[in-house]
């Protein structure tokens, strides 16, 4: 997909602010430039500033943006594991939090090392889990880090062996790069 390429918004539509975390409604003739699409939302750069769609919303971008945007997002998906495909385990807990991405960042929670403590519970009767995880986000004034937070709550409760997850922010450590994984760390040319 061409990331450098000048859209027009062809409805309104609700954005998330970037960093801030608050909802606005962009106008219809917003003109946008996609600079990041991961984990099923687009990040988009107008003459306000960074903003983050949702997938409900890329038909805003136009028809052509959307279809090529729906071509992506089809392929991610079937690259991942489907949940109901595999036993439950901590590793697709990861791996659903790998699905999760900074909007300003192309590397995913995990890998920028923003996931502190994973936690998931005997299961219940029914065979599924409790999973607890403890994050953090790379600035504390950031106010993406609810949203990033409810992402991560997602992805974990969509797999079949949970029944519930909490994700909680913390600032114990306190974030560094150095935090990044060896994966992370090429992604962002940090080698």
């Amino acid at each position: 997909m061409q990331f450098n390429e000048e859209l027009t918004l062809v409805r309104d539509t609700e954005a998330t602010i970037i960093p801030a975390g608050e909802t606005r409604i962009l106008p219809a003739g917003t003109r946008a430039v996609i600079s990041q699409a991961l984990g099923g939302t687009v990040t988009i750069r107008t003459d306000s500033g960074l903003f983050r769609l949702s997938s409900q919303d890329w038909d805003a971008l136009g028809a052509a943006a959307q279809a090529q945007l729906d071509e992506v997002a089809k392929e991610a998906k079937a690259a991942e594991l489907a949940p109901s495909d595999v036993a439950f385990s901590e590793e697709l807990v990861w791996e659903a939090m790998r699905g999760c991405f900074d909007p300003e960042i192309p590397v995913n929670i995990v890998d920028l090392g923003l996931i502190y403590d994973l936690q998931i519970d005997e299961p219940d009767a029914d065979g599924r889990h409790v999973v607890n995880v403890k994050m953090t986000l790379t600035a504390q004034g950031c106010g993406m880090g609810p949203v990033i937070a409810e992402d991560a709550k997602k992805n974990i409760e969509a797999l079949s062996g949970v029944s519930n997850a909490q994700v909680d922010i913390v600032w114990d450590p306190p974030w560094t790069p150095h935090m990044i994984s060896e994966a992370g760390r090429a992604k962002l040319g940090l080698e």
